[in-house]
């Protein structure tokens, strides 16, 4: 039970940081919404970040994160801080020669990766023109974003993790300074601004590096660049990305598959996709990646020491802690949709018609959230475990659920057939990664989770009808919504607390704890 307090401490410590990070993440799309809207260069931009941001999903928040971090960590466990940092220092000076090649081809053949993700947009000069520019900006981010992913793993592995996770708050912050002002600086110079956004996004992943790095450095650590390609610890780290590259590929595939299927939904249908998954990522990235980064150097260690009893405990655990966080956010997204999207969006550029639209993709895409939740928790196990070859099969079977789905509903559905084909492409991976956990690990605790599960069940319920209650008698959408979330927030809580276990409710207790101690 310690391990779940000290991992759901860690977690809580990261989604206060991814908190921040998010609600600057929402005003950098509320500032995109209101000066270009749901038209042609917010599209141009969306597919544009979209290439080297799939890139960014292998190498920063993926393959390379993962594996670094399991090498990393056992090193720690096994040989000390000294022997870690020098095989960090070659590690990372290997990927930067690495890194710096595919930016390189990236920015060369940008008009080629353009025509095959959007061909749609070839109907449209300026616009796929201005996609394949915007492209050619925003490469240079994947080299900037892994090696500050890098280095966020080695302070995850020392127990650091608010300062890692507040470095992505700096680069919506960077994103957010530099789009406006130059936004106004090219309007003047007859230039379409939307380039001054795709050069924050450059600069915002550059400056999570400066930020990170003294905070490398105080703990001992002195990059200099060595790169040597026979390094044993080199090899085992593309052992351990290979798999996972294998699964993440065909993650990206999905995201190719949706970007296709999108460009090919009318003017608008990207940017709307677009600006409803930004609002789902909010409590993706709040719990998901906070429990994900604190989950896997824990298991890392445990498994280290041969501990599977302790695994097995700590991941049943954890698991019911994302279902706690994962499972009212999803309802809440669905039933407040429509409010949260106008609240946040309807202005300047953005109209109602693209609110309905909007709205419309977030509640499909909610449905998928808790399972979601639930992949994140699974994946640090098989990662900890050395089977990467699992999560790639679960991706496998999310591509062929989604392209089903796709191919079947969206010529009567359109953009909201993709969207649905994202979510249940969740839901069939959640299943897979849950059942080869438990055959690796053995049978969960079955009178544990029943009890987690149906107490957050009768709180959901609960949740549903207070939700329910204030949508028919509150009109106005701003009063809806700061109703809503607080007072949902306390009858799911109060009716975890009442019912238990600890888990159910762990996170928000540890949460609330955090923020008061930090006032």
């Amino acid at each position: 039970m310690k391990k779940i307090e000290s991992i759901t401490h860690s977690a809580t410590s990261v989604t206060i940081a991814v908190f921040i990070s998010r609600i600057l993440g929402l005003i950098r799309e509320q500032v995109f919404a209101y000066f270009f809207g749901a038209g042609k260069s917010m599209d141009a931009f969306v597919v544009g970040y979209r290439i080297p941001n799939l890139l960014r999903d292998l190498f920063a928040e993926g393959a390379l994160g993962s594996a670094f971090v399991k090498i990393f960590s056992s090193g720690l466990e096994k040989e000390g801080v000294e022997k870690s940092f020098k095989i960090a220092q070659i590690l990372i000076s290997n990927f930067l020669v690495i890194l710096i090649i595919i930016v390189l081809l990236g920015i060369i053949f940008a008009n080629f990766i353009v025509s095959i993700i959007a061909p749609e947009f070839k109907k449209d000069l300026y616009k796929f023109i201005l996609t394949t520019r915007l492209t050619q900006i925003m490469m240079p981010f994947l080299l900037f974003i892994s090696l500050a992913s890098i280095l966020a793993g080695m302070l995850n592995s020392f127990r650091i993790f608010f300062l890692p996770a507040l470095s992505s708050g700096l680069f919506n912050l960077v994103s957010i300074i530099i789009g406006i002002i130059g936004y106004y600086f090219l309007m003047n110079m007859a230039i379409d601004p939307i380039y001054a956004m795709a050069i924050g996004v450059t600069l915002g992943g550059l400056f999570q590096i400066i930020f990170q790095y003294p905070l490398v450095k105080n703990k001992g650590f002195s990059f200099s660049f060595s790169p040597d390609f026979k390094n044993e610890y080199f090899k085992e780290v593309l052992r351990l990305m290979f798999p996972i590259i294998l699964g993440l590929s065909v993650v990206q595939i999905n995201i190719f598959i949706n970007t296709f299927f999108a460009t090919s939904c009318g003017e608008g249908a990207v940017s709307w996709y677009s600006y409803a998954f930004r609002i789902m990522y909010v409590p993706l990235g709040l719990f998901g990646v906070g429990l994900s980064q604190a989950l896997l150097p824990e298991l890392s260690r445990q498994i280290a020491r041969k501990d599977f009893t302790m695994a097995k405990d700590t991941f049943s655990r954890a698991l019911i802690v994302s279902l706690s966080l994962s499972i009212p956010s999803a309802i809440g997204l669905f039933m407040l949709s429509h409010p949260l999207i106008g609240v946040l969006f309807e202005r300047g550029k953005f109209t109602f018609y693209d609110t309905s639209k909007t709205s419309q993709i977030l509640q499909i895409l909610s449905l998928g959230l808790p399972f979601y939740g639930l992949s994140k928790t699974a994946v640090p196990l098989f990662y900890s475990l050395g089977k990467t070859i699992i999560p790639a099969f679960g991706s496998i079977i999310a591509v062929i659920t989604n392209v089903v789905v796709i191919l079947l509903t969206i010529k009567k559905l359109g953009i909201n057939g993709v969207a649905l084909g994202t979510s249940l492409s969740l839901v069939f991976q959640s299943l897979f990664l849950l059942a080869m956990a438990i055959y690796k690990l053995g049978v969960l605790d079955f009178k544990f989770t029943l009890r987690s599960l149906l107490t957050l069940i009768l709180a959901s319920l609960s949740l549903i009808g207070i939700l329910e209650i204030l949508n028919i008698f509150i009109f106005e959408k701003i009063f809806k919504i700061i109703l809503s979330i607080p007072l949902g927030a306390i009858i799911f809580i109060i009716i975890c607390k009442i019912l238990g276990p600890e888990e159910t409710y762990l996170f928000f207790e540890k949460f609330l704890k955090t923020l008061l101690r930090s006032k």
